[in-house]
């Protein structure tokens, strides 16, 4: 079965957002997708963060980050998580601002 190239291409970059998301280096050299300026970018100041599906902390557990790891997200915290993307969120308690971004 023939994938045309339009769709491959949309499903690479969702993953390289996926990976960045993730706190983990695109691969092949490819950018990072970055918030613009003054865009809500976090650090994460647990030894290990859970990333989960929705914002409750018997959700799903979708990813991890480790320690030191920045992403973007958004300003939006229910139930004591931040949205990082469609389906990820994370405790807002260890997601500390960058300085200059405004969450």
């Amino acid at each position: 079965m023939l994938v045309p190239k339009r769709a491959l291409l949309i499903g690479g970059v969702a993953v390289v957002a996926l990976v960045y998301s993730m706190g983990m280096e695109p691969p092949n050299g490819e950018t990072a997708p970055t918030g613009g300026e003054g865009a809500c970018k976090v650090i994460v100041t647990a030894d290990v963060l859970n990333v989960r599906a929705k914002p409750d902390v018997k959700s799903e557990i979708v990813g991890k980050f480790n320690m030191g790891a920045e992403t973007v997200a958004d300003k939006a915290v229910e139930n004591g998580f931040r949205k990082l993307a469609q389906d990820r969120w994370a405790a807002e308690e260890f997601l500390k601002p960058l300085p200059g971004h405004d969450c």
